[in-house]
């Protein structure tokens, strides 16, 4: 009857149940279905697809485990609060914080604290905006450049080149790039080499040097690329500094090198932070998830020098971070105390 399905055959067509369709209405996730004029349900090819595509995604994937998420998180929550109870039991009021002896000795949680062992107390996370000194994170060694990537380079401050003049080794030598992005050459002076290629800088030194030298030949190697930089932090295996060995970088390859996100990454509403200079930079979410296991390009962003790519956690793992040295601390105390006892009950 004109391409007609009722939700029974929709619902054969994709194996589940009418009320799951029905229920997908109700929340949203789907259009609502026509109407005929006995009020009955029917849907058209393309309302099929549309049900297929949302049927197929990951999102009903996420609401058919929904359920044994908050149950393992109810679970959690419970570990957590007897956690707490133990530790109110065993720990004297404001032992953890307090002026104690016992306090004095504990390491004081780092609320919120968003990075892990490896960035320290480099990233916090406050309600209204995340601060990261990125003064503090590590350095990590990146892959060498590509030939692609070492040819579009524009040399920048810090930058340390090669030079080498065929047959006339008083003109060869190794550079670094100043901060006003000039090379100190030998015989000739400073030359401005900031925003040129290895191929500009090359045609740049034959046309100098060809004063001196008959026809000289000018060859340019980068041996550090040091004048451009992106960050990544937060719940990544490898967070910290790193150099680009090209003018941009993709996401996905800026989470590559930073060894992907770890188990207690929140990835579907990560933020791209980049600087201004007019002092507040803009902040671009970014879902990670979908980039990274469901192939969307979009998400895919060319990161620029400066940017910082923030892999926020999950409550859970917020929740557990918090706690850990709590729950540390009341299990090393009732040692130390179940300990003592053993001893008293000895010298009875």
């Amino acid at each position: 009857m004109d391409g007609r399905l009722t939700i029974t055959d929709v619902a054969k067509t994709l194996g589940v149940t009418p009320r799951t369709i029905m229920r997908w209405e109700k929340t949203g996730k789907i259009r609502r279905s026509k109407r005929d004029w006995r009020g009955w349900r029917f849907y058209l090819k393309d309302d099929l697809d549309d049900i297929r595509k949302f049927y197929e995604s990951s999102y009903e994937y996420n609401e058919s485990i929904g359920a044994g998420m908050s149950f393992a998180k109810s679970n959690v929550m419970s570990v957590i609060i007897s956690a707490l109870a133990i530790a109110a039991s065993i720990i004297p009021c404001g032992a953890v914080y307090g002026g104690t002896a016992a306090a004095q000795g504990a390491q004081k949680p780092a609320y919120y604290t968003e990075a892990g062992p490896a960035q320290g107390n480099a990233v916090r996370e406050t309600k209204t905006a995340v601060d990261i000194n990125l003064a503090v994170l590590p350095v990590v060694s990146t892959p060498p450049a590509t030939v692609a990537e070492a040819s579009k380079y524009t040399l920048g401050p810090d930058d340390v080149i090669q030079v080498e003049v065929r047959r006339h080794p008083e003109f060869s030598g190794q550079y670094t790039v100043t901060a006003e992005g000039k090379i100190e050459y030998k015989f000739v002076g400073d030359i401005v080499v900031d925003g040129l290629t290895k191929a500009q800088l090359q045609e740049r030194l034959s046309a100098i040097l060809s004063e001196y030298v008959i026809e000289p030949e000018v060859n340019v190697q980068i041996m550090a690329y040091l004048s451009k930089v992106f960050y990544v932090v937060g719940e990544v295996n490898k967070p910290g500094k790193f150099y680009m060995k090209g003018n941009t970088v993709t996401v996905r390859e800026a989470l590559v090198q930073a060894g992907l996100p770890n188990t207690a990454a929140s990835t579907r509403k990560c933020r791209l932070i980049s600087p201004s200079s007019k002092g507040k930079g803009t902040t671009r979410y970014i879902n990670v998830y979908e980039l990274l296991y469901a192939g969307d390009l979009k998400e895919n962003i060319e990161m620029q020098p400066g940017d910082v790519l923030y892999i926020p956690s999950t409550v859970i793992a917020k929740i557990i971070r918090v706690i850990s040295p709590v729950t540390n601390f009341a299990g090393e105390t009732a040692g130390h105390v179940a300990q003592g006892a053993g001893i008293a009950a000895g010298a009875l």
